[in-house]
Parts: structure tokens; C-alpha cells; sequence
């Protein structure tokens, strides 16, 4: 493969993953980063001869670039890559540039929901069968750095929309598909079909051999399955039996169906209850199917799965009031199953980065479930102008503690105090991580 120059801008996990891979391949390589990079990655940097920059980007370097692998939080609107883009420079993802080097088999699985625990739940399965897989993407290392360093014949990948954009030639094996709900509609041009358009990137080029597992049920991937011509085999999977259907749950058995085989399993026997989470498992299953895995690994891997962390996660129950830690929330969507899981009252923590939503989704839940809400943000504007005189109680609070500590208060012996945002956490908080570590310290030292 010609030798290029390479410029990785973004010197994160992804970024550079994919700057070791380049100079691994043998191109120059210059890595960019106007914010401060982290002291492991500049060690990383440092260890495999690559040069970088921190704090600015010299235009210059940058534009006498042959490509430009991208980081994904940098939108395409920003002026260094719209004048890249206007020189005719290839602009690329991370996961397309490793996608080059590896003839590895690839599950990759997006989703406005669910895909995290989708992706870890599939890795679980194939690394309990025994197969040499990695763990990619949104989580686990940077692809790009597994395929400069490891030697893996599977991978598991979690793309985000973001993740999608770039990719030109990379191509799914099997591709996942959980649901599409608004979400990062600032970063889509306040379009919903821009934002569907990004997920659906991860059919192309599938061809026949490869299989499309998507929620027969989402109304949004019906309506754009109609206007398409996919190449794939197609695998919906449902809640009950549905025409179509390849995977649902039937007289409280998941039931798996795929060209050589019929997979069953007892409803009680998976490690991961509610309904978002029974769609988790139907998708993994039939991963895990599809690749051969035998009946009784698959069992055991999805009975014996650890939840993920920050997502439904049970941190304390204090003088009768359970809290949970739905920090994973950063869209209204996550916020409904989320709320739809609820038996009890509920005290809800809402607020952060608004990222153009809609809250009419929850509207009816807050309205059968919730007692209070306690905005959590910078700006709670949009929060008050929608619940207001929607529920009893609703307060504001600038900080994790004082949130929680308002919470704790108005609720009662039997409640539960939900953190499960809706928004990102970029006003108040490093990451949706940082959000709910912050929530869990502040429940134990009630």
C-alpha cells in the first residue's frame, strides 16, 4: 500500500489508535490535538517515534496532508475540516483506517440505545466460546491500535453515529441495528434524516454473505428499510412472534431462528432483566448464532452477564429510598426505558447539555410516575418551560450533591431517586462516567 502522509486529528483513544496503526503501516504521521493530550497518550506517542502537537493545530502541516484521520467528536463544521475538505483531502474515521489492515470478521453494532450493553453482552459470549476476539470502538481499546498490536479474528465493535460519518469502505459482517430515536440532532443539522442516514452507514457495502439484525418494532428503521435495497440477509428480531421475525420471546422462551439452527432459552435464566434489555440479548443471540457458537455457550454467557456499568445500576437503598444510577441516559429515549423499568414512585434527576430534545416522550411516564424532578444543570430553562405544572414538586440544583441531597429529601421510604438525564453532561460534568461516579459518591455519604 502507497506510503502517505497521515495526519490523525484528535489525540484521544481513537486518534492515537489510529496514529500507531499509520506508523506501524509505515506512513508519516503527524498527530494534532488542540486541546492538551492526556500524558499515556503522549507516552504512546513518544514510544512508537511519533511526532504531535497539543494546545493548537498548524494549518500549515495539516493541510499538506495526503488523508486526515478524524477524530469523532470534531464535527465536520469546524473550519480546519471544512478548508480539508474544500482542498479535496480524504477525511476518514478511525474505524475506517484500521478496517484497511485486518482481515478480521466484524460485529458491529449502533443504536440510539442499548448499544453498549448489546456490544459488551456480544463480547462476552465470543470470548467465552473461546474465539480470539477484541473489543472496540465506543468501548474497549481503539480499534485501529488492536489491529496495529494484536492478532484477533473477531471484533466487536460499538459505532456511533459520529463513528458512521467517515466510513467509506469499512464493511460490517454482521451489522446491529437496536433503534433510532432523536439524538445528537445538534451535530445533524437539526435533521432527523440526516441523523438516520449516519446510522444506516452501517449497512454499507454488506453484500449477501453478510447478515442486518435490527428491532422489527422501530417505527423510524421501518419507514427507511422501505426506501433501501440492502444486500444483507436480514434478521429482525421482536418482542413476540412477528411476521419476519428471526429472534422474539414465545411462552416465556427466547427463541432464535437462523438458517441452520433453532436457539431456545428460558426467559428466567438471562442475567439482564426488562424489555430494552431482553432486545439486547435477542441482538447478541443472534450474533452468537450466526457465528456458530455452540447452543450451551451462548446460554451460559447470556445468564452469567455483568450489567454495565452507569446504566440501571443499583448503587444504595437509604432509609427505604433506592437510587439508581442511569447516567448512560444522555437522550430522552434511554430516559423512557429507563422510567418505563419504574415500579415505584420515582424522584427524577434530570438536566445537563440539551441536545435538541424532545420531551413529549417521556411526558405521559413523568405523569403516571414521578413525584419531583430536580433539574441538574447550568441552563434548566427548557426543562422548567416543559414540566412545569406537570408535577408536584420540581427544584433546581447546580451541582451533584445538591442534587442528590434535594432528592433525598423530598423522597420517601419505598420511592426511588432515578438519575437518568436525558442530556449530555458536558455542562456540569467531564463525562456521563464523571456524572454518575460523582452520583453513587454523594448516595453513600448520605
Amino acid at each position: 500500500m502507497k506510503k502517505n502522509k497521515i495526519v490523525v486529528l484528535g489525540a484521544g483513544e481513537s486518534g492515537v489508535g489510529a496514529a500507531v496503526l499509520a506508523q506501524v503501516k509505515g506512513h508519516e504521521v503527524f498527530v494534532s490535538d488542540m486541546s492538551s493530550i492526556k500524558d499515556k497518550y503522549k507516552q504512546m506517542l513518544d514510544e512508537y517515534g511519533i511526532a504531535w502537537e497539543e494546545g493548537k493545530h498548524t494549518a500549515e502541516r495539516i493541510m499538506d496532508a495526503d488523508e486526515v484521520v478524524k477524530s469523532p467528536g470534531i464535527p465536520d463544521t469546524a473550519p480546519l475540516i471544512v478548508a480539508l475538505a474544500e482542498k479535496g483531502v480524504p477525511i476518514i474515521s478511525e474505524i475506517e483506517f484500521a478496517g484497511r489492515y485486518t482481515d478480521a470478521r466484524m460485529i458491529c453494532i449502533t443504536g440510539s440505545n442499548g448499544k453498549t450493553t448489546t456490544t459488551l453482552l456480544t463480547y462476552h459470549i465470543l470470548k467465552s466460546a473461546g474465539l480470539k476476539v477484541g473489543l472496540a470502538g465506543n468501548v474497549g481499546q481503539s480499534l485501529a491500535y488492536q489491529v496495529a498490536t494484536c492478532d484477533y479474528e473477531y471484533y466487536v465493535v460499538e459505532l456511533s453515529s459520529f463513528q458512521l460519518d467517515n466510513m467509506y469502505d469499512f464493511k460490517a459482517d454482521i451489522a446491529v441495528l437496536l433503534n433510532i430515536t432523536p439524538d445528537h440532532l445538534d451535530r445533524y443539522d437539526h435533521k432527523m434524516e440526516n441523523y438516520i442516514d449516519a446510522k444506516f452507514r452501517i449497512t454499507r457495502n454488506q453484500t449477501a454473505e453478510d447478515a442486518f439484525i435490527y428491532w422489527n418494532d422501530d417505527p423510524v428503521i421501518n419507514e427507511k428499510l422501505r426506501s433501501l435495497q440492502l444486500n444483507s440477509q436480514v434478521y429482525p428480531f421482536s418482542e413476540t412472534p412477528e411476521p419476519h421475525s428471526k429472534a422474539y420471546m414465545q411462552d416465556h422462551k427466547v427463541v432464535i431462528n437462523t438458517p441452520d439452527d433453532v436457539f431456545t432459552m428460558e426467559e428466567d435464566e438471562l442475567a439482564l432483566p426488562g424489555r430494552h434489555n431482553l432486545y439486547n440479548s435477542l441482538a447478541a443471540g443472534i450474533s452468537a448464532n450466526l457465528l456458530h457458537i455452540e447452543k450451551e455457550d451462548i446460554r451460559r454467557a447470556l445468564s452469567n452477564f455483568q450489567a454495565v456499568e452507569h446504566r440501571l445500576e443499583p448503587v444504595a437503598t437509604v432509609r427505604g429510598v433506592r437510587f439508581i444510577n442511569d447516567s448512560k441516559a444522555t437522550n430522552v429515549n434511554s430516559c423512557w426505558y429507563a422510567l418505563e423499568s419504574m415500579v415505584t414512585p420515582v424522584v427524577l434527576i434530570l438536566g445537563g447539555k440539551d441536545k435538541g430534545n424532545d420531551y413529549t416522550e417521556i411526558e405521559q411516564l413523568v405523569h403516571d410516575k414521578v413525584k419531583a424532578i430536580v433539574c441538574m444543570g447550568v441552563d434548566n430553562s427548557k426543562l422548567h418551560a416543559f414540566f412545569d405544572g406537570k408535577v408536584a414538586h420540581i427544584e433546581d440544583a447546580g451541582s451533584m450533591q445538591e442534587a442528590v441531597t434535594k432528592a433525598y429529601a423530598v423522597a420517601q421510604a419505598g420511592d426511588t431517586v432515578l438519575l437518568s438525564p436525558c442530556c449530555a453532561s458536558f455542562d456540569l460534568f467531564t463525562s456521563y462516567e464523571d456524572r454518575g461516579t460523582q452520583f453513587k459518591e454523594c448516595v453513600r455519604n448520605l
